[in-house]
């Protein structure tokens, strides 16, 4: 008795935890959203400069970098088995996302033909209208002006109370994460460099910094990071403040309720280009999260159905939308490293979420099914890492356990592209 007394304790202990986690991520994430909605009216330029008042336009950690010229990647991955479409990725920046042309297009019903071809891709023309992101050459300079450039002022924001909202000589800026420990930093910025072999492009760049006592990129602020009590020679990363965001709800066919985003779904012929393209870059989404094991985003909202029937109806932890409809993958920490350390509670929702999607981009499903035919992602990530950041041998790598762990969550999505490809490759 007294057995499954501490039992039916320790069960509750473990729920009270994952709720107070869940309603502190989403108390923080509503209010960076809500305070962030207060911004420029009109829209405007996605790196456009700030308020004045920045105290209380709180923004988390922001990443990314797309890998589609990366030569030193192989070239264009071409699925096996897949698609024999290859892969064309093009150099748009979100400025050029905004223009005119584009904009009406995607805006419009559906005129291009049918959005889904081959049986369970996203089609061509659709593709071609998908922003693209952050461009290498766009990500490539920032990176370069964020690893030189002086900060003037450490403010609180970013989310959580250990981020800091950092302001450089120029008057840019960018959101410090300090992280409760190397693990968050770490799973960002290695989810970062993922996102960049899948050629997933909707995540900001990043750079790491140390705050080394003899820095002058860190030496106006001393004081107050003395304040914070971070840690000397601690490695941080640096990720762009983005402006003019709104939140974003789950789309209907990712609900619960729903049977699921497929090629057979009938209201796809309904739907606007400018929803296509939405849907096509939650595809994107759930392959990425479900690769680094991120539970803070989807995942932890169909967790919390169990006493929140309408968590769906609102806006989702750590997504946002440009004036243009472009999705923004933002506060990645919770991916890879610690994602991995708590698989086993969250792992029946991953796979729940991944199970949900049967319509993928041919350019994505081309780099898994590249890195599972060679099983090298270790090493690709590991040389992308290396070659693109001065500090990563002092931030660290995936272990070998988690390293393999990642290869094989990318065998296991490629088995389930497959296994919808045999569904609905005769629609």
């Amino acid at each position: 008795m007294r057995a499954l007394s501490a039992n039916l304790f320790a069960l509750l202990f473990l729920c009270a935890l994952a709720s107070v986690f869940y309603v502190w991520s989403a108390l923080e994430s509503r209010l960076e959203r809500h305070k962030r909605r207060v911004l420029m009216p009109g829209g405007g330029s996605f790196h456009q400069g700030l308020p004045v008042d920045l105290s209380a336009k709180t923004f988390r950690t922001l990443l990314a970098v797309p890998a589609a010229q990366r030569p030193r990647l192989g070239g264009r991955l071409e699925a096996q088995n897949l698609t024999d479409q290859p892969a064309s990725a093009g150099s748009r920046d979100y400025h050029v996302n905004g223009d005119n042309k584009r904009s009406t297009r995607r805006e419009g019903p559906v005129k291009l033909g049918s959005p889904v071809e081959d049986g369970v891709f996203w089609s061509e023309w659709l593709e071609d209208l998908l922003p693209v992101g952050f461009t290498e050459e766009y990500a490539r300079a920032w990176r370069s002006r964020a690893r030189t450039y002086r900060v003037v002022k450490l403010e609180p924001g970013c989310g959580r109370i250990s981020n800091q909202l950092a302001t450089f000589a120029d008057g840019t800026k960018a959101c410090v994460r300090y992280g409760i420990n190397a693990d968050q930093v770490q799973g960002e910025t290695l989810t970062y460099y993922l996102a960049g072999l899948l050629g997933i492009t909707n995540l900001p760049p990043l750079v790491l910094s140390q705050l080394s006592g003899d820095s002058e990129q860190w030496a106006a602020v001393r004081t107050r990071i003395d304040g914070l009590q971070w840690s000397d020679r601690a490695v941080v990363s640096l990720t762009e403040w983005i402006s003019n965001l709104t939140g974003v709800v789950t789309p209907a066919p990712l609900r619960q309720e729903s049977g699921g985003l497929h090629p057979a779904l009938e209201e796809l012929r309904n739907k606007t280009t400018a929803e296509l393209l939405e849907l096509m870059q939650w595809s994107d989404l759930i392959i990425l999260d479900y690769l680094t094991a991120n539970f803070d985003r989807l995942v932890s909202n169909l967790f919390s159905l169990q006493w929140d029937s309408r968590v769906m109806e609102r806006d989702t932890n750590n997504l946002l939308k440009t004036p243009h409809g472009d999705l923004v993958f933002i506060d990645n920490e919770a991916g890879l490293v610690h994602g991995f350390r708590v698989l086993n509670m969250w792992e029946k929702y991953h796979n729940t979420v991944l199970d949900s999607v049967c319509v993928f981009r041919k350019r994505t499903t081309q780099r898994v099914a590249e890195l599972h035919r060679r099983r090298d992602s270790r090493q690709r990530l590991l040389e992308l890492y290396r070659d693109s950041e001065p500090l990563s041998q002092e931030l660290g790598f995936l272990s070998d356990e988690h390293a393999g762990v990642l290869q094989d969550r990318i065998d296991r999505l490629y088995k389930h592209i497959l296994h919808c490809k045999g569904k609905y490759g005769q629609l």
